[in-house]
């Protein structure tokens, strides 16, 4: 068993380790340490040495203010949603405590080094097409957040590119079925049934006309009459 690395009196930011609780989550030492603002609080030790953790939270509130200062993205204690965006990032990608680590961080997708500032991420976002509601999508859902893989998109779209979506490719063209449906306009629940039902061969399935049923062919038949 490997032998516990001392942290006592060493610092971590704005973040100086005092004593070992006796505490241990998910197998790691919690050490009890102060702040530089006076903040006391309890932190594992791997949060510390892998800096995810360098202050009481005063220093990310202390940027908040000075970032929308600078862009002018604040009314009153309203913070602007391309923050959110940015924090929601790299929190499922950096801390092992969200909900949503398993999906991002676990898997090995990261933020680029540029990204772990806002401002450039914001800058990015205003020159590539935010708009209010937009959800960042990742264009490769095995890749990194960074420019070139990034964009914005309406969350019926960010739902298509999930990567639990079977995704079909045919004539040049990756797409999940939802959106062969639309292009198509076969029904989806028709084109579902086709391929992953009856194992049609993809060009058949996205082909094949719809055949009426024969009530449909009888009823039709009556109109004309």
């Amino acid at each position: 068993m490997a032998k516990r690395k001392d942290l006592a009196g060493q610092k971590f930011g704005r973040l100086m380790v005092l004593y070992d609780t006796g505490e241990r989550r998910h197998r790691q030492v919690v050490w009890h340490c102060q702040c530089d603002c006076g903040n006391e609080l309890d932190i594992r030790s791997g949060d510390l040495v892998s800096a995810h953790t360098t202050s009481c939270g005063c220093y990310g509130r202390q940027r908040i203010v000075e970032v929308h200062t600078v862009h002018g993205m604040t009314r009153g204690k309203k913070i602007h949603p391309i923050y959110w965006v940015w924090h929601a990032m790299l929190q499922r990608c950096e801390n092992p405590d969200n909900k949503s680590y398993k999906n991002y961080g676990f898997r090995g997708i990261k933020v680029c080094d540029e990204w772990h500032k806002f401002i450039p991420f914001c800058d990015w976002a205003l020159a590539s097409g935010w708009q209010k509601g937009f959800q960042l999508d990742r264009i490769n859902n095995n890749g990194n957040y960074e420019p070139g893989n990034c964009r914005w998109a309406t969350p019926q779209e960010n739902n298509r590119n999930k990567r639990c979506n079977r995704m079909i490719t045919f004539a040049g063209k990756t797409q999940c079925i939802a959106a062969w449906a639309d292009e198509t306009g076969i029904g989806y629940l028709t084109l579902w049934v086709r391929i992953n039902r009856c194992c049609w061969p993809i060009e058949r399935a996205l082909t094949e006309a719809v055949k009426r049923r024969k009530k449909e062919k009888d009823d039709g038949n009556q109109r004309k009459k």
